[in-house]
Formats: structure tokens, sequence, C-alpha cells
């Protein structure tokens, strides 16, 4: 790829791909593991584990002496803090035709980087070298490229979002399990909120930088608005409209959340509803766990599919999909000299056992089927799982991180009107038509490279 080429999709991407990384046995297949890497070494580049620093660097050196003993290869592992920096890293690479072997992208950075084409496509051979497909949990698939026949990433850890919920407060309300429709829970948490009590029926972050978008998301998607249509963005939608007015109406109108929540983030409304101040906490994933599990609401909580539909019955030519596709995906830099070497070592670390323990030690859910159905079973691990098997991938194009980040632009200006009493249809609308007419630009622009 030209660098002139990379300069200009680094003016298209830098910005937004700050906002990305929030957004890593036995099995069948033999090739990836005969790889003879005697006096080479193997760079890995991978994000940095803020939560588990200690647990990440003890990974590195086992996970580099298990691939000694297997190869005889050396693993060299260097980390990245930020999408940005990720982007940077291959762009420079890129150019230079030197850099990392293999890389693990969050799963709706996939596209972005996919689109630099400094990665190698799996055909049929790679896919054997690694496994075969069939070792994966089928859903996580989804966005390893652009179509079955064009794929790049491995999926490697996976992190679906879920709704967190106290089962006493249910309980105690005659509530018998959270609502399956975004109107029903809307209802359920008017009957759970008790102002005068500090008791609220949803805790949400709406100064979040990663997690406004993904309720839009998911409410559009359930309304059969994918967003992108071909070459078409559909962001100034009445569904899209609907979606923001139901998220923001849950404090200006419903009064169904903390009326401090217009200034938290997502580490916020965690540890309201760990003190046992709201029913329930959507969007979060298997990382909420520990936290959990050592808080005031340790044996009261569960985990349940985030609504699969605004209403019931649900809307005509909806997707009930319980979360975005997310979690880490591996992919093997185009320009490497250490391809077959580079594959035995995305076998190694989706194989069952090593996918087991790492979710023992990070919390992130296994991509390799096998590894996945023995966790579900799991202590609160069973509706993660289901959600990893019942997730749905963001549209496959290098304009996604604009999209994205045109979504939550929309949410953060309105958190002023929000804070003072509630979002206007003009400002909303306004919001909508601008973030259309910008994230439109990006996806004719990726349309055309």
């Amino acid at each position: 790829m030209k660098k002139s080429a990379l300069t200009a999709l680094a003016a298209v991407l830098t910005a937004s791909a700050l906002t990305l990384t929030a957004c890593g046995g036995s099995s069948s297949g033999n090739d990836g593991g005969s790889a003879d890497g005697k006096g080479k070494t193997l760079n890995v580049l991978i994000s940095a584990n803020t939560n588990y620093p200690e647990q990440q660097k003890q990974w590195f050196a086992d996970t580099a002496a298990a691939f000694k003993k297997q190869t005889g290869a050396d693993v060299k592992f260097e980390t990245f803090a930020s999408g940005n920096e990720e982007l940077q890293k291959i762009q420079a690479s890129v150019v230079s035709g030197d850099g990392p072997d293999v890389y693990s992208l969050g799963t709706t950075f996939t596209p972005t980087a996919v689109s630099t084409k400094a990665f190698l496509q799996l055909g049929d051979d790679e896919w054997k070298k690694i496994g075969g497909r069939d070792k994966f949990n089928p859903a996580t698939l989804g966005i390893s490229g652009p179509d079955k026949d064009h794929q790049y990433g491995v999926p490697f850890a996976s992190r679906p979002f879920v709704m967190a919920y106290n089962k006493d407060l249910l309980k105690a309300a005659g509530i018998d399990k959270p609502a399956t429709t975004w109107d029903g829970l809307r209802e359920q948490a008017k009957k759970l909120t008790d102002a005068s009590k500090g008791q609220y029926g949803l805790a949400i972050g709406y100064k979040d930088n990663y997690d406004p978008w993904k309720f839009i998301w998911a409410m559009a998607l359930q309304s059969g608005n994918q967003l992108v249509d071909g070459n078409t963005l559909k962001l100034d939608d009445p569904a899209v409209k609907k979606a923001y007015q139901s998220y923001f109406g849950w404090l200006s109108q419903d009064k169904v959340v903390d009326p401090a929540s217009v200034g938290w983030t997502n580490s916020s409304a965690l540890a309201a509803f760990a003190s046992g101040k709201a029913a329930f906490f959507p969007m979060t994933t298997v990382t909420s766990l520990n936290t959990l599990n050592k808080s005031a609401v340790k044996d009261q909580f569960d985990y349940a599919l985030m609504p699969l539909s605004s209403s019931d019955p649900a809307p005509s030519g909806g997707t009930q999909a319980a979360s975005i596709l997310s979690g880490d995906n591996i992919v093997v830099a185009d320009y490497s000299k250490n391809k077959d070497l580079s594959l035995a070592f995305v076998k190694m670390v989706t194989d069952k056992d090593a996918q087991l323990s790492y979710q023992k030690t990070f919390g992130d859910l296994p991509t390799n089927a096998e590894a996945l159905k023995e966790v579900g079973s799991g202590t609160h691990l069973s509706a993660i799982a289901d959600a990893a098997a019942k997730s749905y991938p963001t549209p496959f194009t290098g304009a996604w991180a604009d999209i994205q980040l045109a979504m939550v632009n929309v949410a953060v200006q309105s958190i002023p009107d929000l804070a003072a009493g509630g979002v206007s249809d003009a400002g909303l609308s306004q919001r909508l038509s601008d973030a259309q007419s910008k994230a439109q630009a990006s996806l004719d622009r990726a349309s055309k490279g």
C-alpha cells in the first residue's frame, strides 16, 4: 500500500480510532503446531491490559515458554494503549515492510485495520493450520472479514454485553425475571424506582465515551435499521431517532435513572449497581464479575440477556441481536516473513486449554467452541455464554470508526440539554443530521478506497 494512501487513511481514521479500544486444549487440525521456529523470533502486538497488568506479564512469559517448547521460536510481546497508537503502528509497519508479525485487534477496529490491506487473508490452508473454522463459536466469526469468503481476523477473546440485575429487588417488587423488550424493561424500571430511598430502576453512564452508541445500535437494529446499507448510511432515520429518545427518556421523562447519572461513566454506573442502588445495570460485560463478586450485592445479582426487541411482538424486519460482536481478533501481517510460525501461534492461543486458562485469568469468554461450552456452565456465566452465541457484528466497513464516533458525539453533545431537563426534538434532529453528513462522507471515502 502506498504511503500517500496510508496518509489519507490516517486523516480519516486517527481521531475515531481513539474510541475503539474499549472499543484475549486440543482441537482438530495439526499443521499449525508443526512450524519450525528454531532461531527465529515472533513479534506480537497486543493491547495492554490495564485491569490485570501483572497477570498479563505472567501470561506473556507462560505463552512464550509454551511456544518455545512447541516450535523452538522465541516470542517478543509489545503492547499498545489505544486504537490510535495501534493504527500508527500498522501504518508505519506497512510503509517499512517491517513490524509485528501478529496483531491483536478489537473486533470493531478490525474493519478499519483490514482496510489498510496490511493483513493476511485466510484461505482454507491457513484455517487448517489454525485448527479449522469449526473450532470457533460461529458467532465470533461474524466480524472476521466482510464476508465468509474474505476473512482476516481469528477470534481470540469474546466480551458480549449483558444486563446485570438485582434478584432481591426484583423479587420484592413481584417481578419474576428481567424483561426481554425495551418497553418491558422501562415498565419494570418504573416499578423498581423509589427516589426517596435513592433506589432507581436503571444504572446508566450517560457520559461514558464507549457505551451510549451501543444502546442506539441495538435498538435501531432490532427495529430493522442496520445503519449501513451498501454505500448508504442511515443515521438520520426515525428508528435511530426513537432509540436516542428512549435512551435519553429514561432520565428526563421516565425518571428511572439517578439524576447524577448525566455525569456518570460506565464505572460509576457499575458502582451504583454494586452498592444496591439500582435494579438493572444494562450494557455490562463479564469484566464486571470480579467487582460484583466482592460487592454489597455479591449474593443478590445475576446476568440476563439484554432486551432483544423494542416491543412484543417484535418489529417486522428487526434483528434480535443480544449484543454487538465484542472482543478481540488476531490477524497476521501480510508482510511477515514468519507466516507459518504466526499461524502456529494463533492456533496455540485459540486451542481449548489455552482459552480456558485465559478465561480464568482475565474473565473474557473463550472463542473456542468447546471451551465456551465448558465455561458456560459456570456460576453467572450462562447468560453471558448465551449472549456470545446471539451477538451480531457491526457493519464491516473502514468507515465504521467514524460512524461510531458520530453516534457517540450525538450523545456527548446532548449532555448539557439532558442535564438541564431534556433533549428537544429539534436539537436531536439537528445533531443526527450533522452526524449523518459527516459519517456519510467517511463511508463515501471508504467505498472508493
